[in-house]
């Protein structure tokens, strides 16, 4: 069990989701060194800030370097902490790597001055930071997430101070260590500890928040922003759909509808999380996924070909399985799954639910967990479109149609941030990371997300050329 529990000596316990062993007893940064990292933080960030940009590139990179050099420790730490299998944990690191060229490039164009000539004066559009970044990071995926935050943090010449989740924080202490001998003292800091520290965190003396992680979560952010107005970036949930239609491929949909249910657990934000199904093809493509799903074992993520590791939690794992048997009481049938297995660990098996009531909990609220969540529909274009918004949330959707035209019609009326057709959602590099509606406040990637790490400046002179 992942217990979270403050002792005596201000410490918690980092557990293993698969075995329920301690991993560390991981002490808690008490309140007023907090706000003490803080204030570190504000009295470096300034000649962080004043460095020139490509100055600031070169340690940042060398920070990154260190940590790529890290990944023989890091990978199975990840497992260890939050129970992705290996080859995933593996993945998670040489992915972000693999794209450093890029997001550099980004980084330039990003922060960057501009000038702009205007009859006989010349404006210069310069970034400014704004000071110092908390950054809030979360547990799916414990490498990539906080480092989605403190890379454009630093680049565009803020301070950070990096509360990783409690569920990684070792992870998330390894990343402070791999950057923090090549940037100058206390440009990047780490607080360890669970939601009340991160609550002090976001009260503390800093300038802008940037966290990705729950809608509740989200809003309590916001909530503790208002009084000194600190910018904000919350990249929060999702209740993704996935639109099938009649004239699909069932296989290449039906692949999708599993592969994306079942990723990392189901723990991730844009997991796919409900399946409108049209009618006529229902039947056909409940068989197609109940004969993939079966592929889908779970285990320890040290075992070779598992598929999925455990949750990452008992309290999550016992989140998702409410939210099943709310759906199963009220009328849903279980088609695969759907029990808790014994033993240690906090496992749940792959599970299929279909027919599941518009006022279950499944269909409304984020499941977060290994479920594939069948519905059927009509089949038209308006009954897509109004299913498919029919939530508060707007992270990603999918649309599955062998007419594009169609498909890219009903797209073009879904209020999401990222809409795959005929694909899981894949965006071009370059392209920032939208939660629009309440997935999310700002944004994160691309050049405009690195952008909201910074506040543009305008200084206008005399233009030398005229």
């Amino acid at each position: 069990m992942k217990t979270l529990q403050e002792n005596a000596t201000s410490t918690y316990q980092d557990i293993d989701p698969a075995t329920g062993e301690v991993i560390a007893e991981i002490a808690i940064t008490p309140a007023a060194e907090v706000e003490a990292t803080v204030a570190r933080a504000q009295a470096a960030w300034a000649g962080w800030a004043a460095l020139p940009l490509e100055e600031r590139l070169g340690m940042l990179m060398k920070g990154c370097e260190a940590m790529y050099a890290m990944r023989e420790k890091m990978a199975p730490m990840i497992v260890r902490e939050m129970g992705k299998p290996l080859p995933e944990a593996e993945g998670e690191i040489e992915m972000w790597w693999g794209s450093l060229e890029g997001t550099f490039a980004e980084f330039r164009e990003a922060f960057a001055p501009v000038e702009v000539p205007f009859k006989r004066h010349r404006t210069t559009r310069y970034r400014d930071a704004h000071g110092v970044v908390a950054a809030v990071s979360p547990w799916n995926f414990p490498m990539r997430m906080p480092i989605g935050i403190v890379m454009p943090s630093l680049a565009a010449g803020n301070a950070v101070v990096l509360k990783p989740t409690e569920h990684a924080p070792l992870v998330g202490a390894m990343i402070v260590e791999a950057f923090a001998p090549h940037l100058p003292k206390d440009v990047i800091q780490l607080v360890q500890g669970e939601g009340k520290t991160g609550a002090q965190l976001v009260s503390s003396n800093v300038d802008m928040i940037g966290f990705v992680g729950s809608r509740a979560t989200g809003q309590a952010i916001m909530a503790a922003a208002v009084g000194s107005l600190k910018r904000l970036v919350l990249e929060l949930g999702g209740k993704d759909p996935l639109i099938v239609l009649a004239d699909t491929d069932l296989d290449a949909a039906a692949k999708c509808a599993v592969t994306h249910s079942l990723r990392n657990t189901g723990q991730v934000c844009c997991s796919v999380e409900r399946i409108y199904v049209a009618d006529e093809i229902a039947d056909a493509f409940e068989a197609k996924v109940l004969e993939f799903a079966a592929k889908w074992t779970h285990g320890s993520g040290f075992e070779e070909g598992v598929r999925m590791g455990p949750m990452v939690s008992i309290a999550q794992r016992a989140r998702c399985h409410a939210q099943v048997e709310d759906a199963i009481a009220k009328g849903a049938r279980l088609l695969m799954g759907g029990e808790i297995p014994s033993g240690k660990g906090s496992f749940y098996p792959t599970t299929v639910v279909a027919d599941i009531p518009a006022d279950s909990t499944l269909l409304t609220e984020e499941t977060f967990g290994p479920v594939v969540c069948l519905y059927r529909f009509d089949g038209s274009e308006d009954e897509a479109v109004r299913l498919g918004n029919d939530s508060i949330y707007g992270l990603a959707a999918n649309v599955y149609s062998t007419d594009e035209d169609k498909a890219v019609r009903i797209a073009k009326r879904l209020r999401f941030g990222q809409i795959g057709i005929n694909r899981y959602i894949s965006s071009a590099p370059g392209s920032s990371w939208v939660g629009a509606r309440q997935s999310g406040h700002g944004f994160l990637g691309g050049i405009e997300g690195h952008q909201q790490f910074s506040s543009p400046k305008s200084v206008t002179d005399t233009n030398p050329d005229q």
